[in-house]
């Protein structure tokens, strides 16, 4: 069989533009369709204008800080129209950075939806079948919302970078970390916020100290937070929305905003026909190569539902390529991932929490929380949080966790450590730099409790 190309991708997010890009700077003739915007979920509509959005909201708390510390400054209304329109010109910029790379490394690209034909071909609206040896679906996911009555007045946080203005009051339903974030970033912007979650406490599956420390930040700050709840319906009112909640509270709200999950893009990819199995929630299945049960076909990133965060997509593309394309059969890596979740403050975490490691092995934990010396001669009431997970038989730091401002730029260092298999004690050897909060992470000497 002749093919037009040795790999076809489908999907110009960040692991799919990663992984064209490699391929074709080693020589492999590449094409790759998107039918939206380069770039994907993380520089359109995730991680990128929403860390901008972070930077933004945290202005107000820093200029009250500033006057704390003598500074004759004052705080003046937000102008989000001026703020969105550069941020939709920095995203414009990004997009064409991720059209250019592809470009100028051979990468033939189709703005436009393509589908599966069979294992080796995909097929463009206009009718058009281009055959490649190897396939790569890198589609990623989406926002979903649940099936409640009204359900369809609601946004989701692909939304919320296009709102013509920003509204006085918010609910916002969830509590995993983009429906935390958004709810702090609104908050730090000057909207009204309330937020509704099911659970006993937000951010499920992070390590409790820090998440409860976290929860109380959010509280503090001005974040009206109703856990162990749900909503009943939603319904047009005047000035907004009237949501009715399971606690039996009725409220109007000017913006509703879902953040209850994701779901993976494999609608209408023809993958039934090209034999590709997807799993319950409608995930492409792959074993640890990225490799679906067609051997010509693969699938990367979100769309695979394993570990959904943009770092991780670049990293699966980059094994497939060593794979498939280099000879050096290159299995993901999901192990010891450092994450940021950029609530105020941020979270940074690698490793196991408290909970997931007590029930592996006995454990030592060494936690310390405190004021910072910056909020403290401020006034302010702020807390941090610097904790380590410590196995009691090989002295291997299993976990770190981290709440505090700029977590996700300790975290990141941090995460080289653990991934190297660093024990205590060389935390311990480690010289502390004074003053700094993250000082406190190699010279706490005694565990607070054991596990």
């Amino acid at each position: 069989m002749t093919f037009d190309y040795d790999l076809f991708v489908i999907g110009g997010g960040s692991g799919g533009v990663r992984a064209a890009r490699v391929a074709a700077q080693g020589g492999a003739r590449v094409a790759l369709a998107e039918e939206d915007r380069y770039g994907g979920t993380c520089v359109i509509r995730g991680c990128v204008p929403k860390k901008l959005m972070v930077f933004a909201s945290e202005y107000p708390t820093a200029m009250a800080e500033a006057q704390a510390y003598g500074w004759a400054v004052q705080t003046g209304a937000f102008d989000w129209d001026r703020f969105r329109k550069k941020l939709h010109m920095e995203l414009d910029r990004l997009e064409g950075v991720y059209r250019g790379v592809l470009q100028t490394n051979g990468v033939e690209t189709f703005d436009a939806r393509a589908r599966l034909v069979d294992p080796h071909t995909v097929e463009l609206p206009d009718g058009t079948r281009k055959c490649a040896k190897h396939i790569l679906i890198a589609t990623g996911g989406r926002p979903e919302k649940p099936g409640l009555p009204g359900a369809e007045h609601g946004i989701t946080s692909n939304d919320i970078f296009h709102l013509d203005s920003l509204p006085k009051s918010i609910l916002i339903i969830g509590g995993g970390y983009i429906a935390c974030e958004f709810a702090c970033i609104l908050n730090g912007l000057g909207v009204q916020v309330t937020q509704y979650y099911r659970g006993a406490q937000i951010l499920r599956g992070f390590d409790d100290e820090a998440r409860g420390l976290v929860s109380d930040e959010m509280i503090q700050s001005g974040v009206t937070l109703h856990l162990g709840t749900n909503i009943l319906s939603i319904e047009p009112a005047p000035g907004g929305y009237r949501v009715k909640a399971t606690n039996g509270r009725e409220a109007v709200f000017e913006k509703v905003m879902f953040a209850t999950g994701r779901a993976p893009n494999t609608e209408d990819l023809g993958l039934q026909a090209a034999g590709v199995a997807v799993g319950r929630k409608g995930e492409i299945v792959v074993d640890r190569y990225s490799q679906t049960g067609v051997p010509s076909i693969y699938a990367i990133g979100d769309v695979t539902d394993r570990v959904n965060l943009t770092p991780v997509a670049i990293r699966d593309g980059m094994a497939f390529v060593e794979t498939v394309f280099k000879g050096n059969p290159t299995p993901v890596d999901h192990v010891l991932i450092p994450t940021a979740i950029f609530t105020q403050p941020e979270m940074g975490t690698v490793g196991l929490s408290e909970e997931e490691a007590r029930d592996r092995e006995p454990i030592e934990v060494y936690a310390t929380s405190f004021r910072p010396m910056k909020s403290a001669f401020a006034g302010c009431p702020d807390r941090v949080l610097m904790k380590l997970i410590v196995s009691q038989t090989t002295r291997k730091v299993l976990g770190c966790h981290i709440v505090a401002p700029g977590a996700g730029e300790l975290i990141q260092l941090a995460g080289i450590a653990i991934k190297m298999g660093a024990d205590k004690e060389d935390f311990d050897r480690t010289v502390a730099v004074h003053p700094t909060m993250s000082e406190e992470l190699v010279t706490m000497k005694t565990p607070v409790r054991a596990g």
